[in-house]
């Protein structure tokens, strides 16, 4: 699906978005179309009302803003050791087997039953802007150590740049939105 396609859109957007289409299309309907031939936008609903299903259920777990702006603010309060050790024990608790690192590139290795290694760059996790080196570092560093993954943690902005990085190097980054959901269960 094109990125930017109408479907690919509503599937971002909140889920009453598309089930505002096709309560629109319905009542288009309803409202101006003969009854013999109403059945054709009804029908032409029934995709939105998919859509509206599967952005509901993509959205489900997601955190509120005001819950995202909470946690952040928490993180970013917090020194390095208080992180680390947060961070740590939120990802055991998702299952996850967690070695500390002590190199410049990466923080945390990480390893899931039946998954793949990651190597997590946690330490400038505040920082407000990051840009491409930091990214490079810890490809260099995951190439180093077979990891299957690379993981950048940050609550700041991310330049572009250190995007197009991140996309040809199969590196995510995990944000103040995901901190969000992987702190679900610990209070900061």
């Amino acid at each position: 699906m094109a990125k930017n396609s109408l479907f690919a859109i509503l599937l971002r957007s909140s889920w009453w978005i598309s089930m505002l289409v096709a309560a629109a299309l319905i009542l288009v309907a309803v409202a101006v179309v003969p009854p013999a031939y109403a059945l054709f936008p009804i029908c032409g609903a029934v995709p939105f009302i998919i859509i509206s299903g599967i952005a509901a259920w993509k959205q489900r777990n997601k955190p509120s803003s005001a819950r995202v702006e909470q946690t952040a603010q928490a993180l970013s309060a917090m020194p390095w050791s208080t992180f680390a050790d947060h961070f740590e024990a939120a990802l055991r608790h998702d299952g996850c087997q967690v070695k500390r690192l002590k190199t410049d590139a990466a923080d945390f290795e990480v390893a899931r039953p039946g998954a793949g290694r990651a190597l997590i760059s946690a330490r400038r996790w505040k920082a407000a802007h990051t840009g491409a080196e930091p990214l490079q570092r810890l490809q260099t560093a995951r190439s180093a150590a077979g990891a299957s993954e690379g993981i950048y943690v940050t609550l700041g902005d991310i330049s572009k740049p250190a995007q197009d990085y991140a996309t040809q190097n199969n590196i995510q980054f995990m944000d103040a939105e995901s901190l969000t959901q992987l702190f679900r269960h610990q209070k900061l």
